[in-house]
């Protein structure tokens, strides 16, 4: 089997299934496992966001998908000299990376063109027992899916009978968004309450001012692409009467993969340090601009 993965979180996948071996090409964004960033690119985002900040990517972002422009580019002849088997990529956000339905009109390939969507947590293991079946290590894809409960499971159990605490994601910076699909859940399982997350749903633009009126008790800025070091960078926050910190979202919480399990366990520590250890993730603790 030869995989062209178009998509980060399927690269994840694939290598935590023991296939990494099976990957002959990855997208410009794949960086996990280390080892696929020596693989061929053959799609990129036509945005360089790593010279743009949060709002300037956001306007770009809406510029191009209101001229109807598309946001990645693929190298069709690439794809085709690689005669992959398997193409995986995504429907579910036109943002974050090409859709099946592009790459079937951009690009003539005999291979199948699978979309790996997910809403919550719970269909993320199920995608992954998919891909699994799929690639003939269903029982791996049921161990990894295992491994993903027990984390989340130990940290629901220290958790439990403690009074929820109210948390604020912010999946951009600005304009802030309020978290949507599988993240409000993993706050939930954490022990919090995500004052505007929207569980299952896309997540969608707010402002700094309601989310103070909201009154969390905590504030996350998981940017979606971002690592901690970025978010905590560009992260300029007006008071909210809370304490805020910066998180690798890119790693641990934007994608749809076996990895959205530490991001629980962090949420655990972040939201209650009396009940839960630090798993030992990268954040970074914000200062606020004063009044």
């Amino acid at each position: 089997m030869r995989i062209c993965s178009l998509l980060p979180s399927a690269t994840e996948t694939v290598a935590a299934l023991g296939l990494a071996d099976a990957l002959v090409a990855v997208s410009d964004e794949c960086d996990w496992p280390p080892a696929v960033r020596g693989l061929p690119v053959v799609s990129a985002a036509r945005i360089d966001t790593a010279r743009l900040s949060s709002l300037r990517i956001d306007s770009a972002v809406r510029e191009a998908l209101g001229d109807g422009r598309p946001l990645y580019a693929i190298d069709a002849e690439l794809i085709d000299a690689l005669d992959p088997d398997l193409i995986l990529t995504q429907d579910l956000c036109a943002v974050c990376a090409v859709s099946s339905g592009a790459v079937d009109e951009l690009c003539a390939t005999d291979a199948e063109v699978v979309a790996l969507d997910a809403h919550t947590l719970r269909e993320v293991m199920e995608r992954i027992v998919w891909l699994g079946d799929l690639l003939g290590v269903r029982e791996r894809g049921r161990a990894v899916v295992g491994e993903m409960e027990t984390t989340i499971q130990t940290v629901r159990a220290q958790v439990a009978g403690a009074p929820p605490r109210r948390v604020f994601v912010a999946e951009w910076i600005e304009p802030p968004f309020a978290a949507g699909h599988w993240i409000p859940e993993m706050v939930a399982l954490a022990g919090g309450h995500d004052v505007l997350g929207r569980s299952g749903a896309a997540s969608y633009p707010t402002s700094w001012e309601t989310v103070r009126a909201h009154g969390p008790e905590l504030v996350v800025v998981a940017p979606c692409g971002f690592d901690h070091e970025r978010a905590a960078a560009e992260a300029s926050l007006p008071p909210l009467g809370c304490p805020a910190v910066a998180v690798d979202a890119n790693a641990y919480y934007a994608r749809p993969a076996p990895r959205l399990a530490d991001g629980v366990a962090q949420l655990g520590f972040l939201i209650h340090p009396e009940l839960v250890d630090d798993p030992g993730l990268p954040y970074v603790e914000l200062e606020l601009v004063s009044e």
